[in-house]
């Protein structure tokens, strides 16, 4: 096992330099022959200090309604989950955390530097070349990256985080009742799945105030969903993006701008308008016996605002527009049930191991 971890990281190790390389050869091209808008593109697509939004949380918190919206501004693209940037941030993490490993690196030439210049050239032709064309600025939705927030400032300086925060008992009433398999999560175990999102909540808030209100912004979902015009207003002045009415009406650029995928698990949901659905969907299915530990087992309920002694917390009162568009859903329920039957899920509800096995060992 050991020997094939090692081989593995070598691996991932030669291939990141292979990137880094290639892209080096690209931007030496000084062939006058070359079209001037190729050496512009060129020049474009390694211009690491462009704004760039990353947006994660917990599974399950609006991460995927948050990048719709934002995918329904003209500036902006983000796409479906890429799914490997998360990874490679992860391995990057291991590396360092793993000092015989680091120190075989170091002795092998490949310094810091090195593989910074490596990660950051891997993770930017990803976010440059996926989720359709390019874009003023870049976004990503990839929940866990915020589990590395700081280490991707010092590689992107220009980068702002959006961290989605929801109710705890809300995120596990939809892992478990949509059967969303999660490491460190269960099915059946409700305390432990409170257990298993305080722990990642936690990490993620530490990271998100440790670079600092200015570069990552608390969004909560139940705020999103019942005031959406104050809360985008507040998130483009957040990321500089002047206002426009389309990110309040993001379902009418699905297929069109905005383009979902089949594999994800909530692409079902969001091709609806804003509405209060699934806002209190929990109310109700906490089990008896965990109630009277919430505090002990999710010490980050609370913290984050959360009124823990409530079977039936009031959240507020929703805008008239989002009243508007949940009665207009209910009056149309059956084409709602055919149009959510085209984003079936066409894979196992399984999230993959390696995207999110450190949540349980930080």
């Amino acid at each position: 096992m050991r020997t094939c971890n090692r081989c593995l990281c070598f691996t991932l190790v030669v291939t990141l330099i292979i990137v880094v390389v290639l892209s080096y050869l690209l931007n030496s091209i000084k062939d006058s022959t070359v079209p001037s808008n190729i050496l512009i593109r060129q020049t474009e697509c390694n211009n690491y200090s462009r704004p760039i939004i990353f947006i994660g949380g917990m599974p399950r918190s609006g991460t995927t309604l948050m990048r719709a919206i934002l995918d329904s501004h003209p500036l902006v693209r983000c796409g479906e989950e890429t799914r490997v940037v998360p990874r490679i941030l992860s391995m990057r993490s291991a590396w360092k955390k793993q000092t015989v490993e680091w120190n075989r690196l170091i002795a092998g030439g490949i310094s810091e530097n090195i593989l910074d210049s490596a990660v950051r050239a891997f993770v930017y032709e990803i976010l440059v070349r996926h989720g359709g064309p390019d874009a003023d600025i870049l976004c990503d939705k990839d929940p866990f990256v915020l589990k590395h927030a700081v280490y991707v400032t010092t590689i992107f300086p220009n980068s702002k985080f959006l961290l989605l925060i929801r109710d705890g008992r809300a995120v596990i009433h939809s892992v478990m009742t949509r059967k969303v398999t999660i490491t460190g999560f269960s099915l059946t175990d409700y305390k432990q799945n409170l257990k298993s999102w305080n722990q990642g909540i936690d990490v993620m808030v530490k990271e998100c105030t440790k670079i600092g209100d200015s570069n990552c912004l608390f969004v909560y979902y139940e705020q999103l969903v019942l005031h959406p015009r104050v809360t985008i207003e507040k998130i483009l002045k957040f990321l500089n993006i002047p206002w426009v009415d389309s990110v309040l009406h993001h379902d009418e650029l699905i297929d069109k701008k905005i383009s979902l995928s089949k594999t994800e698990h909530s692409s079902d949901q969001v091709i609806k308008p804003i509405n209060l659905e699934a806002l209190t969907r929990w109310v109700g299915h906490v089990p008896d016996n965990v109630k009277n530990e919430i505090d002990t087992l999710a010490p980050m309920l609370k913290q984050l605002g959360y009124d823990t002694k409530s079977d039936n917390p009031s959240y507020g009162t929703a805008d008239s527009l989002v009243i508007e568009n949940t009665n207009n859903i209910k009056r149309n329920i059956s084409y709602w049930n055919e149009r959510m039957k085209q984003y079936d899920r066409k894979m196992s509800n399984t999230t993959s191991i390696a995207s999110v096995k450190t949540l349980t060992v930080l």
